[in-house]
C-alpha cells in the first residue's frame, strides 16, 4: 500500500453562511483554514471562492487571487480549484478562477444530476442574509449541468491547454462510465483520480455496499491506471473515509462535505477534520503522503509551473 492522501475543501459552494459561523467566506478566512489545513496535513487544497461581502459562491478570479498566492507562499500543499463552481453558474463562470491560475489541479464532475440542497432550506435557523433560502430552494427544479460537451471543453482548454491534471469527481456509476469514454478517446491520461462521492441528494447514497460497488466498476474500467479517493457528505463523511482508508483509498475532508466533527457538534476549523482523520489513519498504521509525494503520484506539473 502507498501512502495515503489528505485533501481538504475549504469551502465549497453548498453550506450557506447561516449554517456554521466556523465556514470560511472571506478571502482572509479561506487563506487562513487552508493554510492550517495544510499544516495539519493536507496534501491537496480544494478551493471554491465566495463573495467577502455575504458569502455567496463567486467565480471571480480576482477574488482567487486574493487568497491563492498566500496560501502557495505559506504552504507546499497542492492547489485543486474547482470547475464545479456552483449550480447556479455558467460553464464560463465555473472556469474563470481556474483559468486564471492554471493551477496543478481542478475538480471536475463527470456527469450531469440533480444536485440537490432544497432540504437544507427546510431547517428552522436565523438566516444571516436573503440569497440563502431562495439559493438552496432552487435546486428543487435544477439540474447541475455536466454534458459530454462541456467536459470535452474542460479536458481541452483547463487540462490540454494548461497541463492541469483533474480530480474526477463521479457522483454515481455512470460518471465511471462517462470517464471511461474520455480515456478512450485519449483526453484523459493515467494516472488519473477519481474521487467517488457519497450522500449527495441526486447521486448515489451514503450506503457501504455502494463503495465497493464503485471500487469494483472503476478496477474493471481503470485497472491500475488511476489513483482512488472517496469523501461522503454529512454525517457519513468519518465513517465513510475510514472504510475507504481501509480499503486503500485515498480521503477528503472539509467543510465543504460536511460542518460536523462529530454527532451534533460543528467543526471549528477545516483543520480539526484533518487532524481526525490523520489520527484515525494513524491509529490504522497508515503513512500520510507529503504534497511533493501526491504530486508524484497524480503526475502534476509543479508549483512552479501555476499563475499564482
Amino acid at each position: 500500500m502507498t501512502k495515503t492522501i489528505i485533501s481538504c475543501a475549504i469551502t465549497g459552494a453548498v453550506h450557506t453562511p447561516s449554517m456554521s459561523p466556523h465556514l470560511p467566506c472571506t478571502p482572509e478566512e479561506i487563506a487562513r483554514q487552508s493554510i492550517d489545513a495544510a499544516n495539519a496535513g493536507a496534501a491537496i487544497i480544494h478551493l471554491h471562492a465566495r463573495n467577502p461581502a455575504d458569502g455567496r459562491p463567486s467565480p471571480s478570479a480576482d477574488v482567487y487571487m486574493q487568497f491563492l498566492p498566500r496560501i502557495a507562499e505559506q504552504t507546499d500543499a497542492v492547489i485543486n480549484i474547482t470547475t464545479g463552481g456552483s449550480v447556479t453558474m455558467s460553464l464560463q463562470d465555473r472556469l474563470e478562477g481556474a483559468l486564471r491560475a492554471s493551477p496543478e489541479m481542478a475538480s471536475l464532475n463527470m456527469g450531469s444530476l440533480n444536485f440537490a440542497m432544497f432540504r437544507m432550506a427546510e431547517k428552522p435557523r436565523q438566516w444571516k442574509h436573503e440569497w440563502e433560502v431562495p439559493y438552496l430552494q432552487a435546486t428543487e427544479d435544477g439540474i447541475f449541468r455536466n454534458t459530454f460537451r462541456d467536459i470535452r471543453y474542460i479536458l481541452e482548454n483547463l487540462g490540454q491547454t494548461h497541463g492541469t491534471r483533474f480530480e474526477f469527481e463521479c457522483y454515481d456509476i455512470g460518471h465511471l462510465y462517462n470517464l471511461a469514454y474520455f480515456v478512450e478517446i485519449g483526453l484523459v491520461k493515467p494516472p488519473f483520480l477519481i474521487q467517488s462521492v457519497f450522500g449527495v441528494m441526486g447521486g448515489i447514497g451514503a450506503d457501504p455496499e455502494n463503495v465497493f460497488l464503485m471500487k469494483q466498476t472503476a478496477d474493471r474500467l481503470f485497472g491500475k491506471d488511476y489513483v482512488w479517493s472517496l469523501f461522503a457528505a454529512g454525517k457519513q463523511q468519518m465513517p465513510f473515509v475510514t472504510m475507504g482508508a481501509v480499503m486503500g483509498a485515498n480521503v477528503r475532508v472539509g467543510l465543504e462535505d460536511s460542518l460536523f466533527i462529530g454527532r451534533g457538534k460543528l467543526a471549528e476549523s477545516n483543520a480539526e477534520q484533518v487532524g481526525k482523520i490523520r489520527q484515525i489513519l494513524g491509529e490504522l498504521s497508515l503513512e500520510v503522503a507529503s504534497p511533493d509525494e501526491a504530486r508524484t503520484m497524480l503526475g502534476l506539473k509543479g508549483r512552479a509551473n501555476v499563475r499564482f
